[in-house]
């Protein structure tokens, strides 16, 4: 009588469903946003506006050296924003189309792990470079009472940054699985 043993792979489908799943909601939450930007083009084109020339700031002299009060300059802002927006919301569905195809075939995970961190580290660039250190430290937002979006821009660093950490858990797109020893 032999001890036959075997080795089978059991999959890890429930971190890899998270990564998917959070990657989703940040592309589809980004890609609102870039439509929003684009259909309601005057709502937030006041914003930046604003920030941009400080105008609702305390008014420092030390400070208001950094303001852009062109037009042109800050229109031309606000198109790179949307734009940045854009790309970023294409990037995360790739990535979670990726996360879905790898999940049904068991491969290829590595590849939507790589696409949905370029696309989250695009959202922490707008939103953490962007908004919080530029706008925030940079052009004063956080004086503002009436165009601060500090707050806002927390919230998307928040939620880019758990669906990086969950996307780079240990197992999320490496084997699809453990070795289990089973008795057959």
């Amino acid at each position: 009588m032999s001890d036959k043993s075997s080795t089978r792979r059991i999959p890890h489908t429930g971190l890899s469903l998270a990564a998917a799943t959070l990657t989703g909601i940040v592309a589809l939450y980004i890609a609102l946003v870039a439509f929003g930007n684009i259909t309601d083009f005057g709502t937030n084109q006041q914003f930046v506006r604003h920030v941009l020339a400080m105008d609702t700031t305390f008014k420092d002299p030390d400070l208001m050296g950094r303001a852009i009060t062109s037009r042109t300059l800050q229109d031309a802002a606000y198109l790179g924003i949307i734009a940045w927006e854009t790309l970023t919301a294409l990037t995360l569905i790739v990535a979670t189309a990726l996360w879905a195809l790898g999940i049904r075939r068991r491969s290829g995970l590595a590849r939507a792990r790589l696409v949905s961190t370029a696309g989250l580290l695009m959202l922490l660039l707008l939103f953490g470079a962007g908004f919080l250190a530029i706008g925030g430290e940079w052009f004063a937002m956080w004086q503002s009472e009436a165009w601060n979006g500090l707050e806002a821009a927390t919230r998307n660093v928040t939620l880019a940054g758990i669906a990086l950490l969950v996307v780079h858990l240990p197992g999320a797109a490496g084997p699809s699985g453990e070795t289990v020893r089973t008795e057959e």
